[in-house]
């Protein structure tokens, strides 16, 4: 009976509640809202107005780039858009040898390897033959023969010798500008300076003998022929230095006999060259600023432009007549003339 009781009180509570409730919320509903306006100062303000169009730009002249060499582009140095200037960079071209070139290049190699030992074999024949009628040949050995003959072998022997040579380029990736010259040139046949992609044509990269290196500038550097004397104990003896100042046909028409930093440094270097004798040239590019030296060649003969250091006091006959026929000892002579000049024409003349 209590809980019926309750269950009946409770329900009545719940009634109630609910009647009050709808009664606040009906009243609350029917009254009046109070509207608040904002108060704005006016102004005056630019009023942006965007136009979204589409549309295809088109160049005015059209420029169809294409490299003078075939090959797979690995570089791209500028992005559609952007502004170039003539002889600026814009890509690097990997280039892929042809297998028949390869092939090529490769029978000439052997060949000249095959005329190599035959050479060999006629010097050895030779060489024995004046020995044995007591005739005195003064050339070097055939191994410095060798190194002086092929420029990659002289390369390598300068660098030995702490001697800094031209950095080698790969013609396939190459960097510009730069120089290519054959290995067993003479007379500065052959020779490319190379400023930009154009002017490394198939022709230049198909030549299996070319050399390819960086280009040392005329400019900052100087070129000198360095005649040098070989006593019998393969020691220097004399070196007198000649700046080229013209070159024709790859010999000096204009030069000058000069005491220089050059003379030490070779010396200190090149002292003593193991199988070595007679005259011997070598060239060179020297920096006067910085005293940079770039090794080229060597040449074991004497060169074209000896008679100004025997003009200027680099005796090297007669240091050959005192050593191979009357037995004497050559002590290293520096006592030249410095700073001779000379013109070649079809006689020469000193000043």
């Amino acid at each position: 009976m209590k809980t019926k009781k309750y269950l009946k009180i409770a329900s009545l509570a719940v009634v109630a509640a609910i009647f009050i409730w709808t009664f606040v919320f009906l009243y609350r509903k029917s009254q009046p809202t109070v509207k608040v306006y904002e108060t704005i100062v006016p102004e005056t303000a630019d009023l942006e107005k965007t136009t979204v169009a589409t549309g295809k730009v088109e160049p005015r002249d059209e420029v169809l780039i294409k490299p003078q060499i075939s090959g797979i582009i690995s570089e791209v140095y500028k992005e559609a858009g952007q502004s170039v200037k003539q002889g600026e960079v814009i890509a690097k071209v990997k280039v892929i040898p042809e297998l028949g070139t390869l092939n090529s290049a490769e029978s000439r190699v052997r060949l000249a390897e095959i005329n190599a030992k035959q050479a060999e074999t006629d010097f050895a024949r030779v060489k024995k033959l004046f020995n044995d009628n007591d005739i005195i040949v003064c050339v070097s050995d055939l191994d410095f023969i060798k190194v002086c003959r092929d420029k990659r072998n002289t390369g390598d022997f300068l660098e030995k010798h702490n001697i800094r040579v031209p950095k080698a380029v790969d013609k396939y990736n190459p960097t510009f500008p730069l120089f290519a010259k054959p290995y067993d040139g003479s007379l500065s046949t052959n020779l490319h300076y190379i400023k930009n992609a154009e002017e490394l044509t198939q022709d230049i990269l198909d030549d299996p003998k070319l050399l390819f290196m960086e280009y040392i500038d005329k400019e900052t550097y100087k070129e000198y022929t360095i005649d040098m004397y070989y006593g019998t104990d393969n020691c220097v003896k004399c070196i007198v230095p000649r700046e080229r100042i013209k070159i024709r046909a790859g010999e000096i028409n204009k030069g000058r006999t000069v005491k220089c930093p050059l003379m030490d440094y070779i010396k200190e270097r090149l002292d003593k060259i193991e199988g070595c004798i007679g005259c011997i040239c070598i060239q060179v590019f020297f920096n006067p600023l910085t005293e940079d030296v770039v090794g080229i060649e060597i040449n074991p003969r004497f060169g074209g432009g000896y008679p100004q250091s025997y003009a200027a006091g680099g005796n090297y006959p007669e240091m050959l007549i005192k050593e191979y026929f009357l037995g004497e000892k050559i002590a290293y002579i520096d006592d030249w003339k410095d700073n001779m000049l000379m013109l070649r024409f079809d006689d020469a003349v000193y000043a």
